[in-house]
């Protein structure tokens, strides 16, 4: 029985916030990311799509709040390049609330955005990447807490 008990408290769960403007890039990030989740040995638990990645914050917090199993949350968005500025709005905001969220929870939240400035051919060429990436910063940060509380 401690065997099977010391297995599960290895299990990373992952969650993945996923939004769905620029659905092209995102649905491709999404499926990168549950695939390579399954790759690592970590199990996707919940994924929640949300409008855009200036909604991502909110769903985290949710997730956090409501989802006690869950190690960690891998944040998917592309925020692609306007005549505005907006991007750079959308896109620093995002990331910084995305941090504080981590810090405060005290469990690893990704960035798995692309942009901003990016065009959409950028990211269709770096959707795959940054999926795989933040997915092995949620398991590799999760293992490494671990570590940090055996100590």
């Amino acid at each position: 029985m401690s065997g099977q008990s010391e297995s599960r408290s290895q299990e990373i769960n992952i969650a993945v916030v996923v939004s769905e403007f620029n659905y092209d890039v995102t649905n491709i990030m999404l499926l990168k990311a549950l695939e390579h989740i399954e790759f690592l040995g970590a199990k996707a638990v919940k994924t929640i799509k949300v409008p855009g990645t200036f909604d991502i914050p909110i769903a985290v917090k949710h997730v956090l709040e409501k989802l006690k199993d869950v190690d960690a949350v891998v944040a998917l968005g592309a925020v692609l390049e306007g005549e505005t500025e907006h991007d750079e709005v959308v896109a620093h905001q995002s990331a910084r609330k995305i941090m504080d969220l981590s810090v405060e929870y005290g469990k690893p939240v990704t960035l798995g955005i692309i942009g901003p400035g990016a065009t959409r051919l950028q990211a269709l060429e770096r959707a795959e990447e940054y999926a795989r990436r933040a997915v092995e910063a949620a398991v590799k940060l999760v293992r490494r807490l671990r570590e940090l509380d055996n100590v």
